[in-house]
């Protein structure tokens, strides 16, 4: 699976008024896309070599054996495996590091490419993909029918366009996220029809138009592969394209099958601590693989057309998979960029064509990358997440990158920039993430993940965080609509509406679109809110010890009755924010969240909300009695915080009845 990761940096804010408040954002965005490693922590790709080195086994094992060892001892990463193909056959299978480190109850044993198993989450997409064209080419299923020729059941819909497997394949259905159920733990294999039908996501966009990467559409995918052959997912792959490559060390099922479970290696935080439980993908097409680097070297042949005896596609329907899945009648200024191919990732660089898929699940994290023109291939997957947030995007980017600047380096210096400080200057604003949640209590979320994006001097964009980073990242404009960092290969294409940018892609299936008012200030108002009640509270509190240590008598005001009422209002305003800070650090780390905590702070956030009504009346009653104006300006500041909470409650769904996840 691609849980959500990596996409933008987390912010880190101290402070101890509002600590919790900052707690919920930095670790929601943390968990969603990564945040601040030492760029030290792993070893400099090295400087691209002036010609390409020889791709066979004596050069790449030597450059392998030079990079991962030290890389995986500074993240923390307890093992790797990779294995490298090229002119129709495997050059090398390396592994690295522990499949079992020996922390609990087990023993030390390394990692072996051939034997040790690794999940490969989202990579397994690349196979749902392969499954479905497989039925395209017997012309089981049409690639641009509407699904509900072949569903037993509906799938939401907002729009009266058709869904087409296409769409599925290319992110581009349009459905909004879903976490809750996408990764679990237990012995019971997981109901691919439940999964898809209990609490399914909203459709947010129009198909076709706005990427939006999507563990449910290609679940949806597996399932109209499942339906049209008339056989279990699971079994449709293993029968059609495992066995017939000789995969023997693969399958989808879950829990594993027991020949096989005794090879999977651990999962693991870091190198330091014990692994972690068997995880149990919800939504099996889109992320349950379980490999070897050696079978991975199988599947990558075979895409590259080199397995002639046991072709699993025809020629011609390969090239159709590998190919730009939508064009520029839907796309608009989007196909600029890399775009989605059937399944596949354009991750082109150097000018050679480059495609392929990543995958993370908790604990494992991989990517397959395949050179079509090239006859080459490159898989590589982790059992750690490492000691720092993006440490294994770090070290796969790492990898993958070196690969290709080693053997397949740049034989130009690309397009020259252009200067056009108008252009930069439509393009500056805030963006939040297609990949995100609209219709329910999750949709707060993106205020975390925004990314701000600044006209500079010389027509340049300055992205923070720059895309797929932690990082401000650079960029220079190369095209009308087209935009590439500086010093580096990635790419942004904008989309222009009436004259406006609205949004800007630089990876297939994940869209930045420009934030709506209230996701553009609805941190500053949430942060400053709490602030506001928290120092009302605290200054409360200490106005009463005070009065206490000095044994003065209390003396009855005006209006208590408002002020009590006031002062409850803010307390069930902070203990809300508290509760919702762990509610969404539970989604965000895959646990289950009872209905009740959903609801109980819901009840805490509406007791707040009326709490304006007494507040505004406190108000109203100091101004009449002219109470002094230190005491008038307090009073408002709190009516405004309860006012913005509200606010951000109504605005982010925190009341709403839909409690889903």
């Amino acid at each position: 699976m691609r849980l959500p990761a990596n996409e933008t940096a987390a912010r880190r804010r101290k402070s101890a008024g509002f600590a919790a408040v900052a707690a919920a954002l930095v670790l929601a965005a943390a968990a969603a896309c990564g945040q601040g490693a030492d760029p030290g922590a792993i070893p400099p790709p090295v400087d691209a070599p002036a010609a390409a080195q020889p791709l066979d086994q004596a050069d790449v094992d030597a450059w392998l054996d030079g990079l991962l060892p030290a890389s995986l001892e500074q993240t923390g990463i307890a093992g790797a495996t990779v294995s490298v193909v090229h002119d129709g056959a495997l050059v090398t299978a390396r592994g690295y590091g522990n499949a079992d480190t020996g922390e609990g109850d087990g023993e030390q044993t390394p990692v072996d490419p051939e034997e040790t198993l690794f999940r490969a989450g989202s990579v397994s997409k690349l196979f749902t993909a392969t499954a479905a064209m497989q039925l395209v080419e017997s012309g089981d299923i049409d690639l641009d029918a509407d699904i509900d020729e072949y569903l037993d059941f509906e799938i939401p819909r907002e729009y009266d366009d058709d869904v087409t497997m296409r769409h599925l394949l290319s992110h581009t259905a349009g459905f909004e996220e879903r976490i809750s159920g996408l990764i679990g733990e237990g012995d019971e294999s997981p109901d691919l029809r439940v999964a898809l039908t209990t609490d399914p996501p909203v459709q947010v966009y129009r198909p076709g138009t706005t990427p939006a990467y999507s563990n449910y559409g290609n679940a949806l995918a597996g399932y109209v592969v499942e339906l049209v052959s008339g056989t279990p997912f699971e079994e449709y792959v293993q029968a059609n394209v495992l066995d017939p490559l000789g995969m023997d060390s693969s399958t989808f099922q879950q829990p594993l099958p027991g020949d096989l479970a005794d090879r999977l290696s651990g999962g693991y935080d870091d190198s330091s601590g014990p692994a972690g439980p068997f995880e149990i993908v919800g939504t099996p097409p889109a992320g349950s693989l379980t490999t070897s680097s050696v079978d991975m070297a199988r599947f990558m042949l075979a895409h590259l057309g080199a397995l002639p005896e046991t072709p699993i596609l025809a020629p011609e329907t390969m090239e159709l998979m590998h190919a730009p899945a939508l064009t520029e009648e839907t796309l608009g200024g989007f196909a600029e960029a890399p775009r989605m191919a059937l399944g596949f990732f354009d991750e082109s660089r150097n000018g050679h064509t480059v495609i392929g898929h990543g995958g993370d699940t908790q604990y494992f994290h991989s990517h397959m990358q395949i050179y079509p023109e090239d006859g080459a291939g490159i898989f590589i997957s982790l059992n750690s997440s490492g000691v720092e947030p993006i440490a294994s995007l770090e070290v796969r980017e790492t990898v993958l990158n070196g690969f290709a600047d080693r053997y397949f380096p740049a034989a130009d210096d690309g397009p020259a920039a252009m200067d056009d400080q108008e252009a930069a200057e439509a393009v500056a604003g805030s963006y939040v993430t297609s990949r995100g949640f609209h219709s329910t209590f999750m949709s707060a979320f993106a205020i975390a993940g925004a990314t701000t994006v600044t006209a500079v001097e010389d027509g340049r964009l300055l992205f923070e965080p720059g895309p797929v980073s932690d990082s401000p990242a650079l960029y220079e404009q190369i095209g009308p609509n087209l935009w590439q960092e500086v010093g580096g290969q990635r790419t942004v294409a904008t989309r222009t509406v009436d004259g406006e940018v609205t949004a800007f892609i630089s990876d297939g299936a994940f869209t930045m679109l420009r934030a709506e008012p209230a996701q553009a200030v609805g941190l500053t108002v949430l942060l400053a809110s709490t602030l506001v009640l928290l120092a009302g509270l605290v200054g409360w509190l200490v106005a009463v010890l005070v009065r206490r240590l000095r044994k003065r008598p209390y003396t009855r005001v005006p209006g208590r009755k408002w002020r009590v009422m006031t002062r409850a209002a803010i307390v069930a305003a902070l203990i809300a924010v508290g509760t919702w800070v762990v509610i969404m650090m539970q989604v965000i780390g895959m646990q289950e969240v009872p209905d009740g905590a959903i609801r109980n702070a819901q009840m805490l956030q509406l007791v707040a909300m009326l709490g304006t009504v007494p507040a505004a009346v406190r108000v109203v009653d100091e101004v009449r009695r002219r109470a002094g104006w230190r005491r008038m300006a307090a009073s408002a500041l709190v009516l405004l915080a309860l006012i913005g909470l509200a606010w951000f409650a109504l605005s982010f769904q925190l009341v709403s009845p839909d409690i889903s996840y």
